[in-house]
């Protein structure tokens, strides 16, 4: 089985709130094995126009984990501290097997 990962790509239009938001995410992830690869850090743009400067990558055991953890109470309990204060997407995707 693969694995899966959500992506996302932000511009952070509220820093405080975001931060709030934020603060609360790593707990979520325990239950369904999620793991940041990425959360901020450096970027070089090389090809086409970013929506924001934030980027995560989050990884789970499988796809169905990670959809598992978004539609989870624990997340949807603060997803409205990201919606609200930053704008963008997150995206749900299957890894590449082998």
């Amino acid at each position: 089985m693969s694995k899966g990962y959500v992506i996302g790509q932000l511009s952070i239009h509220h820093p405080e709130g975001y931060q709030a938001y934020s603060s609360q995410v790593a707990p979520t992830l325990l239950a369904f094995g999620g793991r940041f690869i990425v959360r901020g850090g450096e970027v070089t743009v090389l090809d086409g126009e970013p929506i924001g400067p934030r980027n995560v990558v989050i990884e789970f055991p499988s796809l169905q984990a990670a959809k598992d953890w978004y539609e989870s109470p624990p997340y949807q309990a603060i997803v409205e501290g990201r919606t609200q204060h930053a704008d963008g997407y997150l995206l749900a995707v299957a890894g590449c097997e082998g």
